[in-house]
């Protein structure tokens, strides 16, 4: 199957990517791979065309237009858009594509949905770890360089228009895997449909960080090997897939919400979530959530509750007596514990079908509140949050409320400190950094200047060295409008400045998150004594207020 990637870029050196699609890199850290002589090495086999440019005067032309229109200055901005458009390995063999042909048709692909932005297409036929998969890469200056018509999928009426920027919005997205799909199935190659979510959702993160896992693991199982010890572990496992192991699991044998969960919690350690009809997952080893969502389409409410019906239809006994046909069900919803006696058991409780945030918390926590498991885990959590709070205030020696209180305010505005303090140091570090990057760029190009100064046809070298020009007045406007009329600073002094702030931005996210877990840890305090007493920290305030009667 084809499939488009799409990547936005920010850095402003356009050659990069030119040298990247040329010459052969490391797929792990994306790096050139060197001769033995530190040359770069030139790929197999690749096939590359522009669009609106020269292919090899890319970078300089892409300059060019920027500095015309004044647009990609800044660090923050996207420079270029790289999308990559993989077909099938089998499309090679099966279907008789070639570099030469996957070449044609991504210009096709590019002339189509980039028009008026200048771009590079490459295609490469080694494919990504060594699979043997053919792939386009189209890289695009964000900036547009004609103008075209206006198109349906596009957002904004300037986006059709020459200086201003490519916008990827959903809808363009779409139409970018409809257009992939239909030249797919024109041309007669593997194809699936692009617009479904994936049951396995897995992102180039997480590819990633598999393959980077994986190769940890097995360089520390060689080692095992070699002192003779027989590895346990030879799969490694990402915290996504460990969640899609265990609910697949989970899945195949649960009847209801409530034993799914209890299969997760018990036999993984997994915390499972609903919250506003959406299933969640906590990895034991996470402090955060992970919506099924992300997981894929296999880990959300509709094919879950799909497959709690089918294993209920599979368990149930095929023929029932006349006293149980007759029975009405009135406990869909209950849990499937045996009371010993007739008159625990709770009355069956109407469950709204709601899209309020509040409704469906409360019914799901009136759900869980249903098991006398459940209530017996709180008591005994809650009897254990009492005593640790009571230890906690006579360790820390709060003799008051009032000085309790007082602590939690101080720890309060300590944290709020520290937090401006880190980002004023951010922003300090940030336009020093800037500051290095127009000082290397006006230093790069002051030797063509000099020679402008010095030539006497001004006009012909101007018009030879347009881009370098252009770039040391961007680099030197911007440095006297940083230094507001003082001397420029030396690259050295920069770099000193840099350490400086990096070092003292480093302490102050220790200081910070050092203030936060201990206000954090107030809090939970605070929240118990609450609980202990039975009402909050503003209704004893409005008691002290009101005068006895």
């Amino acid at each position: 199957m084809a499939v488009i990637k799409h990547i936005a870029n920010k850095n402003s050196d356009y050659g990069e990517s030119e040298r990247y699609l040329i010459f052969q890199h490391n797929e792990y850290t994306p790096k050139p791979i060197l001769d033995e002589e530190g040359h770069m090495i030139l790929r197999e086999e690749y096939y590359l065309d522009g669009l609106n440019c020269d292919p090899f005067s890319f970078a300089s032309e892409c300059q060019e237009l920027n500095s015309y229109y004044h647009k990609n200055k800044n660090f923050n901005e996207i420079k270029s858009h790289h999308y990559i458009i993989s077909f099938d390995p089998k499309d090679r063999d099966e279907c008789g594509l070639t570099g030469e042909r996957a070449q044609q048709l991504g210009l096709t692909f590019a002339k189509k949905n980039f028009p008026g932005h200048q771009a590079l297409v490459c295609t490469h036929t080694d494919g990504h770890n060594k699979s043997g998969n053919i792939h386009v890469h189209i890289v695009i200056n964000s900036l547009r360089k004609y103008d075209i018509p206006q198109e349906p999928y596009m957002e904004f009426d300037c986006e059709a228009k020459a200086g201003y920027k490519h916008h990827l919005s959903a809808a363009y997205l779409a139409h970018l895997k409809q257009e992939v799909m239909d030249m797919c199935k024109k041309e007669g190659l593997h194809q699936v449909n692009l617009l479904t979510p994936a049951e396995r959702k897995i992102t180039e993160k997480e590819y990633w960080a598999q393959r980077r896992g994986q190769e940890k693991l097995d360089k520390l199982n060689q080692k095992m090997k070699e002192d003779g010890i027989t590895p346990k572990e030879t799969r490694y496992q990402t915290e996504k897939q460990f969640l899609r192991d265990a609910i697949d699991d989970a899945a195949s044998i649960a009847r209801s919400p409530e034993e799914f969960s209890k299969i997760l919690d018990e036999k993984y350690h997994i915390i499972f979530k609903i919250s506003r009809n959406r299933y969640s997952y906590l990895h034991p080893g996470r402090k955060k959530y992970i919506t099924g969502r992300t997981l894929g389409t296999r880990y959300t409410e509709d094919f879950l509750l799909k497959a709690f019906e089918e294993n209920t239809k599979s368990h149930r006994e095929p023929k029932k007596g006349i006293l149980e046909q007759q029975a009405p069900n009135t406990s869909t919803d209950l849990p499937t514990v045996p009371f010993s006696d007739t008159s625990a058991i709770p009355a069956p409780f109407i469950f709204i079908k709601s899209d309020l945030r509040l409704v469906i918390d409360l019914q799901t926590c009136i759900k869980a509140q249903q098991s006398e498991a459940y209530a017996q885990k709180v008591k005994l959590t809650k009897l254990k949050q009492m005593a640790q709070t009571v230890a906690y205030i006579q360790e820390h020696g709060y003799d008051s409320l009032d000085d309790f209180h007082a602590t939690l305010n101080q720890a309060s505005d300590q944290t709020s400190a520290s937090r401006k303090s880190l980002k004023d140091t951010e922003q300090q570090l940030k336009d020093v950094n800037e500051q290095i990057h127009f000082t290397g760029q006006y230093l790069a190009y002051k030797n063509v200047y000099a020679d402008y100064r010095r030539s006497r046809n001004k006009d012909k070298f101007y018009d030879e060295h347009r881009t370098e020009l252009s770039l040391y007045n961007t680099a030197l406007r911007t440095l006297k409008e940083k230094s507001s009329g003082h001397k420029l600073p030396s690259m050295k002094s920069l770099y000193a400045e840099k350490d400086r702030l990096v070092e003292l931005r480093d302490r102050q996210r220790e200081d910070f998150s050092n203030h936060r877990d201990y206000e954090r840890e107030l809090r939970t305090v605070s929240a118990n004594i609450d609980m202990i007493l039975g009402k909050n920290r503003e209704q004893q305030l409005q008691d002290r207020k009101e005068p006895n009667l």
